[in-house]
């Protein structure tokens, strides 16, 4: 599998799971500035295991970062697709 085939997490039904466990880590708004500002300029098609080797992070919170920075929330601003009531 691409690593930068983040359909196979984010259609997983424990993905809203892993973006809200991220959010709550202390270092994520940290570690996502400086992805953002810096590392994202410099290795664009960086991946998710890569940058987690290079951070020194989980891959959870590389994946729902480079998810969020590279747009593909999608156009709600949500960073995570939103679990059906039906």
């Amino acid at each position: 599998m691409d690593e930068d085939d983040f359909s196979r997490y984010v259609n997983n039904p424990l993905w809203p799971i892993l973006v809200e466990t991220v959010h709550a880590m202390v270092m994520y708004k940290y570690h996502k500035a400086y992805v953002k500002e810096r590392l994202i300029h410099e290795q664009p098609n960086i991946s998710p295991r890569r940058l987690a080797a290079e951070l020194g992070i989980p891959l959870g919170e590389a994946l729902v970062i480079l998810y969020e920075i590279r747009g593909k929330a999608g156009k709600t601003g949500s960073s995570a697709p939103q679990p059906s009531t039906t």
